[in-house]
């Protein structure tokens, strides 16, 4: 009987097929890791294990890969369920939305410089849209409600992304605040600046950021329900 010799598979035949959503996953994980600006093709292809030229075999170029980050993450974001009232849906999808955008701290920056509407984009406004549109608000009331609810929503997940909360930690942080914005030029911001540093630990606290998202998304809330109330008496 002849023997023949076991040739062992080299890793690159082990390695699994590159696909795009190998790619795209790849590329998450790099932007969360050292940010979207990390993501380059170059970088992809090593952490891959491929030459650059073969991505090309599957996505067209980087703003490609970035579109589907961005429906990669708005895929994570709870769609309201479309029995629920407006507000509820309007609390839901804001508060998944924080979470999720949180999680990528790089999203929020990038999904406004992205106007490609991929599937999970457009399921996710369609259903805020719907909610606004059955319960009472006009098409044009609509169109401001969801861009004031996206402007607060993802400014907000850029201020607390972007704030500096570790300066706000002690008395010396307060001093050089007060070589920066003299009490005396500038009473209201040194005032501001006084209450932060005096209430540091809590100010980063996560439950501290929470609570101020939902004093402002109350607000708006309160404020488009108003305006759908005065839309529908002029109409009457």
């Amino acid at each position: 009987m002849s023997l023949r010799k076991k040739t062992q598979s080299s890793p690159r035949s082990r390695r699994p097929g590159l696909t795009r959503a190998r790619i795209i996953d790849e590329a998450l994980s790099l932007a969360d890791e050292k940010g979207v600006d990390a993501v380059t093709m170059r970088q992809l292809a090593s952490r891959l294990g491929v030459k650059a030229m073969s991505l090309y075999n599957h996505v067209t170029n980087k703003d490609d890969i970035f579109d589907d980050l961005i429906e990669r993450v708005t895929s994570l974001i709870e769609v309201p369920a479309s029995t629920l009232p407006w507000r509820d849906a309007m609390r839901v999808r804001a508060r998944s939305a924080r979470e999720v955008l949180l999680r990528h701290p790089w999203s929020a920056a990038l999904a406004e410089s992205r106007p490609r509407l991929g599937p999970a984009r457009l399921a996710l406004s369609d259903a805020i849209l719907g909610a606004l549109r059955r319960n009472g608000f006009a098409v044009e009331l609509a169109y401001k409600a969801f861009l004031v609810l996206d402007s607060y929503i993802y400014g907000f997940v850029l201020h607390e992304v972007a704030w500096p909360t570790d300066t706000l930690d002690s008395t010396e942080s307060l001093g050089a605040i007060a070589e920066a914005v003299p009490a005396d030029s500038y009473p209201h911001m040194f005032e501001m600046f006084e209450f932060a540093v005096g209430r540091s630990d809590e100010m980063r606290s996560s439950a501290r950021r929470s609570d101020e998202f939902e004093f402002g998304l109350e607000l708006l809330l309160d404020g488009l329900e108003r305006a759908r109330d005065r839309d529908a008496a002029a109409n009457d």
